[in-house]
């Protein structure tokens, strides 16, 4: 790893080194941080190399998230670089809604795995290859109360649109 890498200059520059990077990844423009959708059969290859690469080593899993559509699920990490102080955030949609599945990321940031067993337990999304996929909160059987579709018929709690 290169000792001091120098951060990116603007935006601009950073896009042009993460569409060198990730050549299959879509950068999307006017948002507050550089965001990239990646394919999800691409995620964790992607993150792999955010996370090792010399120029900008992205090491630092600030949050990962999920968001519901009603349509579809995303997945959604930001990530620094703590020597440049560059952000990237990163998303990828899942292809089922009924059985939302993606990569684990937990072996190349170690903090992923409690971030990923919240998103497991609050919108079900399951992490393939997580060493410890349980829920973090709730009961067995409880559902996804961050789904769009939740309801609790015992609380009498229902997510309208």
């Amino acid at each position: 790893m290169v000792k001091n890498p120098e951060p990116m200059k603007n935006k601009e520059e950073l896009k042009t080194f993460l569409a060198d990077l990730i050549p299959f990844a879509t950068i999307e423009e006017g948002k507050q941080y550089t965001e990239v959708v990646v394919p999800l059969d691409k995620w964790h290859e992607t993150a792999q190399k955010l996370r090792k690469n010399d120029n900008i080593p992205f090491d630092y899993l600030i949050s990962l998230t999920a968001v519901d559509y009603l349509t579809k699920l995303m997945v959604v990490y930001h990530l620094e670089s703590t020597s440049t102080h560059d952000f990237v955030v990163v998303k990828a949609y899942l292809e089922e809604r009924d059985n939302p599945v993606i990569d684990t990321i937990s072996d190349v940031w170690v903090t992923a795995e409690f971030h990923e067993r919240e998103v497991f337990d609050l919108f079900g999304i399951r992490f393939n290859h997580h060493p410890d996929l349980r829920r973090l909160f709730l009961e067995e059987g409880y559902g996804f109360p961050l789904r769009k579709d939740f309801k609790d018929e015992i609380n009498i709690i229902e997510l309208s649109n």
